[in-house]
């Protein structure tokens, strides 16, 4: 079996070159799930309904965020027009499991694969320079227990590269992958840990390389050199699909392997 999960896009950029590569590559390594984490895509801050339909349009099973999912209003009631048990479209766009109770939405989707496959995604988010947020090791605990799906994957959206490792040799052999997200950076150790999880600390932004993490550079730079605020907006230039293709077996869960993808124009 085999997953395709597409790092943080940010903003028209980061749409326009996953719509341009996506089909491709999912025939081209007959991929079974898609996950995509859509938290930046409206503009760098949040993402919209209209623009999650898009993305399921494309090909997503599942979207994932972060911590900018309530940037957008309107997807606080798109969260909430579905059940629970639901398996439509608003089910399918998952907030952080843990934070906290009683906020729209959910931290985890389980479904089947158009080949039968029973399948898992959950959502955590780090607390190491980040707040809002619950212990991500006890949620994903508590997440497990009520998971009966061998194929789980893990979108951690987290800062802190010691708090992803962490992560990562805690779900070992628990869930097929932990794939980071939130640094918009790549990072070079994707590996599969002894246990048989996918690790890879940062899977990277999907969106304008010519930027800082997705901001006009210029922008940046002016508040560093400055200290003075101002607006920030999306970049544009030199847009790249990050993406991690895992394969595992689909009756144990457990990864065989995993690559790095990165593609532009």
């Amino acid at each position: 079996m085999n997953i395709l999960f597409v790092g943080d896009i940010f903003g028209s950029a980061g749409r326009r070159i996953v719509r341009e590569h996506i089909g491709h590559v999912v025939a081209a390594h007959e991929v079974d799930l898609v996950v995509i984490n859509a938290e930046n895509a409206a503009g760098g801050f949040g993402v919209t309904p209209q623009i999650a339909e898009d993305l399921f349009d494309l090909g997503a099973d599942v979207l994932t965020t972060g911590n900018h999912v309530w940037d957008k209003r309107e997807l606080i009631d798109y969260l909430k027009s579905v059940p629970e048990d639901s398996q439509k479209r608003p089910r399918r766009v998952l907030r952080p499991a843990n934070l906290q109770a009683g906020l729209p939405g959910h931290g985890f989707f389980e479904g089947t694969t158009r080949g039968g496959v029973p399948y898992a995604v959950m959502q955590l988010m780090g607390r190491v320079f980040m707040t809002g947020t619950n212990d991500p090791f006890q949620a994903a605990n508590h997440l497990l227990a009520r998971i009966e799906a061998k194929v789980i994957l893990v979108d951690f959206h987290a800062e802190a590269t010691s708090e992803k490792v962490a992560m990562g040799w805690h779900l070992d052999g628990r869930v097929t992958a932990v794939l980071g997200t939130h640094t918009h950076i790549p990072t070079a150790d994707e590996r599969v840990l002894p246990g048989g999880t996918a690790y890879q600390t940062d899977v990277g932004m999907s969106g304008p390389y010519d930027s800082v993490i997705g901001v006009e550079k210029e922008l940046v730079l002016h508040r560093f050199l400055t200290g003075m605020p101002g607006k920030f907006e999306a970049a544009k230039g030199n847009p790249k699909m990050c993406a991690a293709l895992v394969a595992c077996d689909p009756a144990t869960g457990r990864a065989e392997s995993i690559s790095r993808v990165m593609l532009g124009e």
